[in-house]
């Protein structure tokens, strides 16, 4: 009972930290999954999605009701998004869990040197709108998915930072069709795994039912933020992921 209350109130915390970022909670808990509750990489990838599954279903609707998501730009990352995330979920479960942590961490470090860039370069020019569709919007969705997949965090810690960079879209709307592509992408390798017998779904399940009782409130926290908050807390939780993981392998 310890046990199920103690992973209730970690899932808050994600829940709250996946609608704050829009990205369902997941990257903080692999690492956290595998530096605290010692499980292997493929196995804290697994159990994370768990959780990620209903948060990312529940944050993009809280999304879509604050800040419409238009479909002909959501639907071709969302489709896109499943297709690769299906091929780089199949060829995760088979690498060793080893080279698979050091993979994710060179992922994290990766994303968040991008990210620093970003911050400290100049200003891109954003807009409630889009300056690329199709088919641009699918080669974003492969890239994502094929990540997403790999790495177990849907593809919106990817797609985010080069929808406001490239495509022009500001941190909200960035987040929302993040969002998007993560839903059926996570799933598609949530089932992957599980068929592999990489969940934990004792840990997974209670994890799942406190982020969602917290992450529309990380939705509405997120929405009063302003953008440069939003963006620098988004690049420190990138920097941080990574160097917890870092120290496990």
């Amino acid at each position: 009972m310890i046990e199920f209350l103690l992973y209730l109130l970690f899932g808050a915390a994600l829940g709250t930290l996946g609608g704050v970022f829009g990205i369902g909670g997941g990257l903080i808990a692999i690492p956290l999954l595998g530096a605290w509750f010692g499980l292997d990489q493929q196995l804290a990838q697994g159990t994370a999605l768990v959780m990620v599954v209903p948060n990312v279903m529940l944050a993009l609707w809280r999304y879509h009701q604050r800040n419409r998501i238009e479909l002909h730009h959501a639907l071709p990352l969302a489709v896109m998004g499943f297709c690769f995330a299906w091929i780089g979920s199949v060829w995760a479960v088979r690498i060793d869990a080893q080279t698979m942590r050091i993979g994710f961490v060179a992922f994290l470090v990766a994303l968040s040197a991008y990210n620093v860039l970003r911050m400290f370069g100049g200003k891109a020019a954003t807009t409630s709108g889009m300056r690329y569709s199709w088919p641009w919007l699918g080669v974003l969705g492969a890239a994502s998915g094929t990540m997403g997949g790999l790495f177990g965090v849907g593809g919106a810690v990817v797609a985010t930072p080069v929808l406001t960079s490239l495509f022009g879209t500001t941190q909200v709307v960035a987040q929302g069709l993040s969002l998007a592509l993560a839903l059926p992408s996570t799933g598609v390798t949530l089932v992957t795994y599980a068929a592999h017998r990489e969940v934990d779904w004792m840990i997974g399940l209670p994890l799942a039912a406190g982020g969602l009782l917290s992450i529309s409130w990380g939705v509405r926290i997120a929405h009063a933020m302003p953008e440069k908050l939003l963006r620098g807390l988004f690049c420190g939780f990138l920097v941080l992921s990574a160097v917890m993981l870092a120290l496990k392998v």
